[in-house]
């Protein structure tokens, strides 16, 4: 079988007796066509994601909201590739770095939470290029279940996708040989480089199953390639702070997910593909946009409460610090706070006894305390059923 025209690319036979997906380069032709849906499906995703920057700004510190999705993302996006790790789990990696009764498999998302902010970090003095996407996948890898697998270096020999430990018999995709992904990850930095005419929704979504395609490491590509739609929006300009993230969306509907991507190689279907993409970058971006809102809220409630209760010293100071860690001991405090044992004790009870903090070990030492208000902002809702805006019949291709 073959791609409709070769738009998205052709499966040719290789001398092992398995069929390889050679990937077209972008854009695709014939080009996009932008119907109705397609146009009403772009419009809405770019108004959300305008919203979405624009409400960080009302943040009293963007940072913390940054970090505290980054690890979100970090552990969604982790899921999808199978591990068990939670949002507490890496809360508590953070004071509690020996890892001691922790998922084996939280080093995975930390690295991936090191491997965003690394990347955030190298974007402000380093083009977004084959490079950076090595020195980032070197980070996503390193000393994690991957690590024997080439970290920062584009895979000399064939990978598939197939059932874990499955042989390439029974592939359920086969990207392209190595001389052909040289060829394909050529054409596809080109591509990021370039500002065409497209929409940057519609680049970025090109971007990321073309990378997909072309499966250029041995592992972590799944990751990788989540991340890519990020740093995409960040480097030109589409948002400020990178807190666009898809993972949540694909792990709601992986099977979609995945069955898009199939359809984009087998029947060179990029207009359900990109609808597809849209309709999460504006899911997405209209639940963080809620989320940053309901930050501020909670924030500012907690602060009142803290005030009328005549905690409003170190108090204060614990709640701001509550905001970037969730999860504290006494101890943390004492040291982030720069207080005495018995301040920062004292401090952290008279937030526990106004219902704000939990304590969540059940012991008299090494208590571990619970912004739970703050941390249900985080947790997964039900998936919201997504309509189509009917199609109509003019289309025009770009």
């Amino acid at each position: 079988m073959t791609s409709e025209l070769g738009r998205a690319g052709r499966f040719i036979q290789q001398t092992g007796g398995f069929r390889a997906f050679i990937p077209a380069p972008l854009p695709p032709e014939p080009p996009i066509v932008f119907d109705y849906n397609m146009v009403a499906l772009l419009s809405r995703a770019d108004q959300a994601l305008g919203r979405l920057d624009g409400v960080t700004q009302t943040l009293p510190n963007p940072d913390l909201f940054v970090a505290m999705y980054v690890r979100r993302e970090a552990v969604m996006s982790s899921q999808i590739e199978g591990t068990q790790s939670t949002l507490d789990d890496v809360l508590a990696f953070e004071i509690n770095t020996r890892n001691r009764g922790l998922p084996r498999d939280v080093a995975e998302v930390v690295n991936y939470v090191n491997a965003m902010n690394y990347g955030r970090t190298r974007l402000a003095e380093f083009p977004l290029s084959l490079r950076l996407l090595r020195e980032i996948h070197a980070r996503l890898l390193e000393g994690t279940r991957g690590s024997e697998r080439q970290p920062g270096e584009f895979r000399i020999s064939q990978n598939w996708i197939a059932p874990e430990h499955a042989p390439l018999a029974q592939a359920v995709f086969i990207p392209p040989p190595v001389p052909d992904m040289m060829n394909a990850l050529d054409n596809f930095e080109r591509f990021l480089h370039e500002e065409r005419d497209l929409p940057l929704l519609i680049h970025c979504g090109l971007a990321h199953a073309q990378f997909e395609t072309i499966h250029p490491f041995l592992d972590g590509n799944g990751r990788m390639g989540r991340l890519l739609i990020t740093f995409l929006l960040c480097h030109r300009g589409a948002l400020s702070q990178p807190l666009l993230y898809l993972s949540y969306y694909l792990k709601r509907n992986h099977a979609e997910y995945y069955d898009r991507l199939t359809a984009i190689r087998e029947q060179g279907s990029w207009e359900e593909w990109l609808r597809f993409f849209l309709r999460g970058v504006a899911q997405m971006a209209e639940e963080a946009t809620d989320t940053a809102r309901a930050i501020v809220r909670l924030r500012d409630q907690h602060r009142a409460l803290v005030q009328e209760k005549n905690q409003a010293i170190n108090g204060l100071r614990v709640l701001d610090l509550l905001f970037q860690r969730p999860l504290i001991t006494v101890n943390l405090v004492k040291d982030s706070l720069s207080v005495a044992f018995a301040t920062a004790n004292t401090a952290v009870e008279g937030l526990e006894s106004l219902g704000i903090l939990q304590e969540i070990t059940g012991q008299e030492r090494f208590r571990i305390f619970r912004y739970t208000p703050y941390l249900a902002l985080f947790e997964e809702t039900p998936p919201v059923p997504e309509q189509d805006v009917p199609v109509q019949s003019t289309t025009t291709g770009v």
